[in-house]
């Protein structure tokens, strides 16, 4: 077929190639054989031919749809001529039957019984048609009616005796519709008890189904009430079955709210009963049932009521039916009385009872394809909409207080906890999926940094990690937003991070990535939980009462519920990844514990990373924030408030919400687990380092001590002897520690500079220079006992070891000795320890010698801290470094002090211009920033012939007295200026 297809479609293509190509050549002969003059004459002569063609066509078409409309005005007159003929002939049959004619003829009483029979018998069998097409077309009561009227039938023509009725004798065929007649009623009572379960039929349908359902069951006005609700109650739970499908469970939910408000309102139009004495309310329509109960079994005048339609009265037979027949009407056995509202109450109080059970049960199990909170406020407004539409919510109050005496919320009685236990399963379910994808990621990243140093084909990620100063002195495309140059900071986004500032901050891109995941995990988690609860221009709305009049219910006020899961739920999830992270350092703090070289161990680049990462959660996780304080959670601002005011001391300081209180604690926490991990990282690494100090100080050989050993000042001093003259001697003064304890110190440089040692807390580096000047002292002093106990064949302890070792212990003690508030006691627990070690090393120095070293010992050591404050900066910090400047402020220009970063710096703070209204603030900051230490010593006479009078003097004179700033060194004063 495709074949015969391509062949016969192949010669037309050809064809139409060759029109097409004569035409081309008919064009080109033209413009050969003509000018152009003659073309245009052509051209004119084609286009009048053009347009006389189209006119033609026009005249034709008109001429035709001329024919069409007089085609169909002559079918619409003959459809009229019919009309107009038929009604002719039914206003004959009208007048015919009306007009009195002559008198028939008197029939004998036997024709006039037989014909009444045979008319009676014509009704019968024309009564289950009829009955069917009503039920058919909805009409349940005028088929009960008729269905009644059959069974007066036959017992008028004695049908339901078989053996006793002669008709049935001649006519066996009635027995069929004997038997007929019971389906038909079970049928209209199953289709009238149906239509009730329908919530969209109107009252006028109801109250029709009802009527025949109790003329055929000759029931009361309280049963037809259990009927109605029974049907109810079911529809409920063919609603609540139906197959479930995503979005169909917010039209289920709302058909089902749709079907109770609906009751209810039938319920109150349908048997509520004004009063005596109250006028009927015509928005509120009621008594419907039992005014069409009257209307269907009252008597009606003579010739005017009945059964009968009026298509049956115009049958010729129909004269001869009895009046009994024409005139039937259906009539219940007892009066159908009003119910009562204290009955209508209870019975309707109890429903509603009885179907909160099922209608809980259903809508929890639809609740759980209900994957997002999202979808819940979805089908929460909703409801809401359809509750608070004009249809519903207008007469609502007064319907509830004339069936029920009381207001009613299905929304707060039935889905509002439900709602609420289905969220605090979704956000439980997201915060666990959190912890535990969190976890997985920590273990990750744990086996990835757990790789030794020394592997070749680590990730640039990884040697960032094991070393920070790497990762902050090496640039990147993502150090500067790519809108720095125009955008100002502070109309910088409120997430909006450089990469500059990260490494200000020793973040490294693995706490980044990790922080950078969990964080979008908890954005998402919060922005699906937000729709849920109200905007703010929403929630503004509904404040107002003008804006809402008719609100069904306050869709928001469980704010605060929803929000306290998601903090509490936020903070059990905060509380398993710092139990991870506390069992993991537990792990590496044992492991670290028996090993010797724990500085190189690739299980500190883990300790580090958990510090890192638990000290940062908070600033690099903002959505963290945002789940605890939620919308209504203060901002920072309000926190400072809260500490300045504490800071001043203006009276009570002010009362912290617990949303606030619960943040804090957290925050408390997340540092309470990284100090932990810098407690033990600062134990590993004093416990290697100093190893190795106290091995090379034990060493007690002559050629271990000339390898340690440093250049000593020659120095020029002036004695009077006892004559009263001058003379002029030099002495030997060490102006430089041992290279151990240069190491040592440089070592721990190394070590903090190593992990980002500017942002190190502050009583992290308080703690490590407390734990290893310990660990110092206790290698001194075990030197002590050695050289005590006196063996034979050990290096004797000369006077110019002893000055060395005495010069290296006094600027460890100044270098390693914190000079914060904080650490003067643990500064007097190491002062006895101290006094020990030196009273031991200046009872092995001449007492007149010592007393001549003294003075020019301090001043060689005073110019070593300050040679070595920058080196050791990270060690010393700025209260180490510079004294106050606040003496010299009153001649020079006032300086603010710019802080660079909030922790320890290895350089001065940089002295900007200031104006004179914050002249107390930038004193007082300065002063904080700025403490003394080296200090100038001078001696006491009568301390001098005392062994450990230089440390006493030296501890004395350090806390009173203030060094020269290093600002004021010869080369670097014009920066102060």
């Amino acid at each position: 077929m495709a074949a015969a297809a391509s062949s016969t479609s192949a010669p037309s293509r050809l064809r139409a190639g060759a029109a097409m190509a004569a035409r081309g050549a008919e064009a080109e002969a033209l413009f050969e054989a003509h000018t152009a003059a003659e073309l245009r004459a052509v051209e004119r002569r084609l286009r009048a031919g053009i347009e006389q063609k189209r006119e033609e066509l026009r005249q034709m078409v008109g001429e035709r749809y001329r024919d069409l409309i007089e085609a169909a005005d002559t079918i619409a007159e003959m459809r009229l001529s019919a009309e107009r003929l038929l009604g002719a002939v039914r206003g004959l049959q009208r007048g015919g039957a009306a007009r009195p004619g002559p008198a028939a003829p008197a029939r004998p009483p036997a024709q006039e019984s037989f014909y009444r029979a045979a008319a009676q018998l014509k009704l019968l069998l024309d009564v289950p048609e009829k009955v069917w097409g009503a039920v058919e077309a909805g009409r349940y009561l005028p088929a009960a009616r008729l269905h009644l009227l059959g069974g007066h039938l036959r017992r008028q023509l004695q049908l339901d005796a078989p053996r006793a009725s002669p008709i049935l004798a001649r006519f066996p065929i009635l027995l069929r519709q004997v038997a007929a007649a019971s389906h038909l009623r079970s049928t209209i009572l199953q289709e009238s008890k149906a239509l009730l379960k329908s919530q969209t039929v109107s009252d006028q349908a109801v109250a029709e189904a009802l009527c025949a359902i109790m003329l055929l069951e000759d029931s009361s006005p309280r049963q037809a009430l259990a009927d109605f609700l029974l049907a109810r109650k079911l529809a409920i739970q063919q609603l609540l079955n139906q197959p479930h499908h995503g979005a169909g469970i917010k039209a289920q939910v709302c058909s089902l709210m749709e079907l109770l408000t609906t009751t209810l309102y039938q319920a109150h139009a349908l048997f509520y009963t004004m009063p005596e004495g109250m006028p009927p309310d015509p928005a509120l329509p009621c008594g419907l049932l039992f005014s069409t109960l009257e209307s269907t079994t009252g008597q009606h005048p003579a010739g005017r009521g009945g059964v009968l339609e009026d298509e049956v009265k115009l049958s010729s037979w129909f004269r001869y039916l009895p009046e009994s027949v024409v005139e039937f009407q259906p009539a219940l056995r007892t009066l159908a009385h009003p119910i009562s509202q204290d009955y209508l109450r209870d019975t309707l109080q109890k429903w509603i009872a009885m179907c909160s059970d099922d209608i809980r049960a259903g809508v929890s199990n639809l609740l759980v394809y209900v994957k997002s909170m999202k979808g819940l406020a979805g089908i929460r407004d909703a409801v809401w909409e359809l509750l608070t539409s004009e249809s519903i919510s207008q007469n609502w109050e007064a319907v509830c207080r004339r069936l029920l005496d009381k207001p009613a919320s299905f929304w707060e009685d039935l889905l509002q906890q439900l709602f609420l236990d289905r969220l605090e399963t979704l956000t439980k379910e997201g915060f666990d999926s959190i912890s535990s994808s969190s976890k997985q990621l920590l273990t990750l990243a744990l086996q990835e940094l757990e790789v030794k140093s020394g592997t070749s084909a680590l990730s640039k990620q990884i040697q960032f990690e094991h070393n920070v100063a790497l990762f902050l002195w090496s640039e990147s495309s993502s150090d500067l937003p790519f809108d720095a140059a125009w955008v100002n900071v502070a109309n910088r986004g409120q997430f909006a991070k450089s990469g500059l500032s990260m490494k200000a901050q020793a973040l490294t891109p693995c706490v980044q990535s990790f922080c950078s995941a969990l964080d979008s995990k908890l954005k998402a988690r919060l922005d699906d939980l937000l729709s849920y609860l109200p905007a703010d221009s929403s929630a503004a709305k509904e404040a107002a009462p003008a804006a809402q009049p008719r609100s069904a219910f306050d869709r928001y006020a469980d704010t605060g519920t929803v929000e306290g899961l998601l903090r509490n739920h936020c903070v059990t999830c905060i509380h398993h990844v710092l139990g991870c992270v506390r069992d993991e350092l537990q792990s590496a703090r044992s492991l670290l514990g028996g090993q010797a070289d724990a500085p190189s161990d690739a299980r500190l680049n883990t300790v580090l990373f958990m510090a890192r990462l638990c000290q940062s959660l908070t600033e690099l996780c903002p959505h963290l924030k945002q789940c605890i304080l939620g919308q209504s959670g203060s901002t920072e601002t309000a926190l400072k408030e809260t500490r300045s005011t504490k800071k001043l001391g203006k009276g009570k300081a002010q009362e912290v919400s617990p949303m606030q209180a619960k943040w804090q604690a957290v925050k408390a926490e997340l540092l309470q687990q990284s100090l932990f991990a810098y407690q033990i990282w600062s134990s590993a690494v004093t416990k290697g380092l100093v190893q190795c100090f106290t091995r090379t100080l034990l060493l007690d050989t002559a050629g271990s001590v000339l390898a340690t050993a440093t250049n000593w000042d020659e120095i020029e001093i002036q004695e009077e002897t006892e004559s009263g003259n001058s003379i002029t001697s030099k002495i030997r003064l060490p102006v430089q520690p041992s290279w151990y304890v240069q190491c040592l110190l440089f070592s721990l440089c190394q070590e903090v500079n190593r992990v980002g040692g500017h942002t190190l807390p502050k009583v992290t580096l308080q703690e490590l220079l407390r734990a290893c000047m310990a660990e110092v002292l206790a290698a001194y002093e075990k030197l002590m006992e050695e050289k005590q106990e006196k063996k034979a064949g050990t290096f004797p302890m000369t006077q110019n070891r002893a000055l060395q070792l005495l010069y290296d212990l006094r600027y460890l003690s100044i270098i390693l000795t914190a000079k914060s508030e904080e650490a003067k006691t643990s500064r007097i627990k190491h002062d006895s320890g101290l006094e020990k070690v030196t009273d031991f090393l200046e009872g092995h120095i001449d007492p007149f010698d010592l007393d001549v070293f003294t003075p020019h010992l301090n001043s060689n050591l005073n110019r070593l801290v300050q040679r070595t404050s920058v080196l050791f900066g990270l060690l010393t910090g700025t209260e180490n470094q510079y004294t106050s400047r606040s003496g010299a402020l009153s001649s020079q220009e006032l300086h603010n002090i710019l802080p660079l970063a909030s922790s320890q710096i290895r350089f001065g703070l940089l002295p900007l211009s200031m104006s004179s209204s914050r002249k107390s603030k930038s004193a007082t900051r300065s002063t904080e920033r700025v403490q003394v230490p080296p200090p100038v010593l001078t001696r006491a006479d009568d301390e001098a012939s005392r062994p450990g009078s230089l440390f006493r003097q030296f501890v004395t004179e350090e806390e009173d007295t203030a060094a020269p700033s290093l600002f004021k060194l010869g080369w670097l004063s014009g920066m102060t200026k």
